[in-house]
């Protein structure tokens, strides 16, 4: 029989390493073997086999092609060697090989099974460039639930800084006493740390998921930040645009004692507040003026309700966001974020 099921071309690449045959470890690329029939009778298309994708060995010198591949007679992904003979398998019905469980060593393999991992972005080609929004704010101006709003329902990843810089610290490294010490003391952390994580987790957000579009909460913090972007990025780059939470000094003391309740924030007390409060205005808001003049600032009310204020984004993120997502109804946790469905008990 022959496989009519309509697919979406296979524009994924996996790369394979630490396999006990190592003539397996390699980069492997959508196959471009012309439609034959598999063992189970079905005849599929070209970058297809058995419904499922599958893929070449980049250097092409694997006598079997496709090189790794989906057997609906075994129901199991299947990696084969330079012979053609299979190396590996694993027992599974999912829509691409499993990056997540350990392989089983196969007929002609050897041990131990290779680690697998599924790109977006061709590895031996440069990261495309990402489309970047500027999400700035006072302390508590509610970027970070704005941000995440637009990743749950907009797709948009969301990136902070203050997120990425905790995460930092708990993974330890050379940083780590660096970085605990400026945020203790409510002072910005130095730029090419914060450049450098930012970059880093881009990249790897592309090239693992294919995503683009990305929210940068709480950067640029000060125009050396900015600086420090261009030197990476490059001055060609255009200037991302920003979007601005506008809120009164009240409301966001309001809100910051509000949220001590309930997180494990050492920055989240009055006097911490007050130091945030103050560097925002002496090294963030010359920033935003810079944007405005640039005419690349939009400013958002953040005092009004939540809906509305997420409404306000979703228009300004709309050109970029598909449709269909852009439509969908909020999910129970962005009711939740939303205000319109309270948390649900411990």
């Amino acid at each position: 029989m022959t496989d009519t099921t309509p697919h979406d071309t296979n524009t994924l690449f996996i790369e394979i390493s630490g396999a006990g045959l190592p003539e397996v470890d390699g980069l492997y690329v959508p196959s471009e073997a012309p439609p034959a029939k598999s063992e189970s009778g079905t005849v599929s298309s070209t970058g297809f086999w058995n419904g499922k994708m599958a893929w070449d060995r980049a250097d092409g010198k694997a006598a079997r092609s496709p090189a790794i591949s989906y057997s609906n007679s075994y129901k199991s992904w299947r990696i084969s060697r330079l012979d053609g003979h299979l190396a590996y398998e694993l027992t599974c019905d999912d829509e691409l090989p499993p990056t997540d469980r350990p392989w089983n060593v196969y007929k002609m393999g050897v041990a131990p099974a290779p680690k697998v991992v599924i790109h977006h972005v061709d590895p031996c080609e440069p990261c495309p460039a990402p489309n970047v929004v500027y999400v700035l704010g006072g302390p508590g101006a509610g970027k970070g639930t704005m941000c995440e709003l637009a990743d749950i329902q907009l797709g948009w990843t969301h990136l902070s800084t203050g997120d990425l810089l905790r995460a930092e610290q708990q993974a330890g490294g050379p940083t780590t006493e660096v970085i605990k010490e400026y945020i203790a003391a409510g002072k910005l952390v130095p730029n090419e740390i914060v450049v450098r994580l930012l970059k880093d987790a881009m990249e790897r957000t592309t090239r693992t998921t294919g995503k683009r579009n990305f929210l940068i909460d709480g950067f640029p913090r000060s125009l050396s930040n900015l600086e420090a972007w261009y030197e990476v990025f490059g001055r060609e780059m255009e200037l991302p645009t920003m979007l601005y939470l506008e809120c009164p000094y009240e409301v966001l003391e309001q809100r910051i004692l509000g949220r001590a309740r309930y997180s494990d924030r050492a920055d989240d007390n009055v006097e911490a507040m007050k130091l945030r409060f103050n560097t925002f205005k002496a090294e963030t808001l010359p920033t935003v003026e810079l944007f405005k003049r640039e005419n690349k600032c939009v400013e958002i009310d953040t005092s009004q309700d939540r809906e509305a204020v997420y409404e306000a984004i979703c228009q300004q993120l709309a050109p970029f966001t598909d449709p269909q997502l852009l439509a969908q109804p909020y999910t129970e946790k962005a009711e939740i974020l939303l205000g319109l469905k309270p948390y649900p008990a411990s």
